[in-house]
């Protein structure tokens, strides 16, 4: 699991070197059994590199620790990518599930933290609401998985009273529709207690004509961000998870289109730098108000002191950064600028990193 927290411990890290291990991983079998291979042929490139840069002797320690990471990992388990990070003081390894566009390895001064970073931004947690013809179900998600059943003296909501006694009413459309509205409202009161007790907004799945009356009675209507139809055929948590985190995922595309958008408006403003000398000033002191990378982007350096860097072409040369946009991504991050990783290519019209200051 990654945490804000543990970001912060990698980030931390300052020593000679820091080394930085990321693949792609594969989560079933036969599939997965090439991750194993995979890794191993990282380990040894992280070998080579450091014997060369350090020396057998020095690097011995770190060598060690390299020898003892595949005994750690059950690739039975592995989710989409796989982050390890090693220092004399380290040894981190962390399952994500955001796939990278390349296996690779790091070493630097400090941990390349740019792809977790971008795991923690999208991570989501969320409710689902399963609005459904018998009674109502609530869980709690995060990414493509549900966590739990919310079971309290709310829910499972209970199926929409029908007044048996009075079954004219049933056939009564105006007072048909009153009683499912009636229904929904109190169904909604319940989810909105829940929201606002753990602070998460909701996907509901149902049919179109239940969503339309839900979102009529609504007292939050916003605390609803997305719906998906319900297939009566298949309402196991596995399927339900999989449509709110296809839900979610629609909503952060549009949210990193709305960041582009909102870069492009701030040209005019005179408050986007493209130039990846001045965006690294511009981060380290702290006016990074939204940086946006293209995926695809990396850039090794070397640095000439704390504030400047000359652009190289190859990364494993002595005293290289493999990738200076991790540095960026961190500085802008841990001083509570946003961040954005896009593959879109509408943001190359401004440049692969962009930066708008926040002055």
């Amino acid at each position: 699991m990654i945490n804000k927290e543990k970001i912060e411990e990698l980030a931390a890290e300052r020593s000679m070197p820091c080394v930085s291990i990321s693949l792609n991983t594969h989560r079933t079998f036969p599939d997965n059994a090439q991750d194993e291979i995979v890794l191993k042929n990282l380990l040894k490139e992280a070998e080579i590199r450091l014997i060369s840069d350090l020396g057998k002797k020095s690097a011995n320690g770190l060598l060690e620790k390299i020898a003892n990471v595949p005994s750690q990992i059950d690739h039975n388990y592995n989710l989409d990518s796989l982050h390890i990070f090693i220092s004399n003081n380290t040894l981190e390894i962390i399952k994500s599930v955001l796939p990278i566009n390349k296996n690779k390895v790091c070493i630097s001064e400090s941990f390349a933290l740019r792809t977790i970073i971008n795991d923690y931004i999208r991570r989501k947690k969320y409710l689902i609401l399963l609005l459904s013809q018998g009674s109502t179900h609530l869980y709690k998600a995060f990414n493509e998985s549900i966590t739990e059943e919310v079971i309290n003296d709310d829910f499972p909501f209970p199926e929409m009273e029908r007044n048996l006694n009075a079954p004219e009413k049933l056939s009564d459309a105006r007072l048909l529709d009153d009683i499912v509205r009636e229904h929904l409202n109190k169904l909604d009161k319940a989810v909105v207690k829940i929201s606002n007790q753990t602070d998460l907004e909701c996907v509901v799945i149902c049919t179109e004509d239940n969503l339309s009356r839900l979102m009529q009675v609504a007292n939050k209507p916003k605390m609803y961000i997305g719906h998906a139809f319900v297939n009566y055929n298949d309402i196991s948590t596995t399927h339900l998870a999989k449509q709110g985190w296809e839900v979610i995922n629609e909503l952060q595309k549009k949210n990193r289109t709305d960041a582009i958008n909102e870069m492009l408006d701030a040209v005019n403003q005179a408050r986007v730098l493209s130039d990846l000398q001045e965006i690294y000033l511009a981060a380290i002191d702290g006016r990074g108000e939204l940086l946006i990378v293209h995926e695809d982007f990396i850039q090794p350096v070397l640095m000439n002191g704390d504030r400047t860097f000359d652009l190289v072409s190859d990364s494993a040369q002595p005293n290289a950064i493999d990738d200076i946009t991790s540095n960026i991504v961190w500085e802008v991050f841990s001083k509570k600028g946003r961040v954005v990783f896009t593959a879109q290519e509408k943001i190359k019209e401004l440049g692969n990193i962009v930066l708008k200051t926040r002055y």
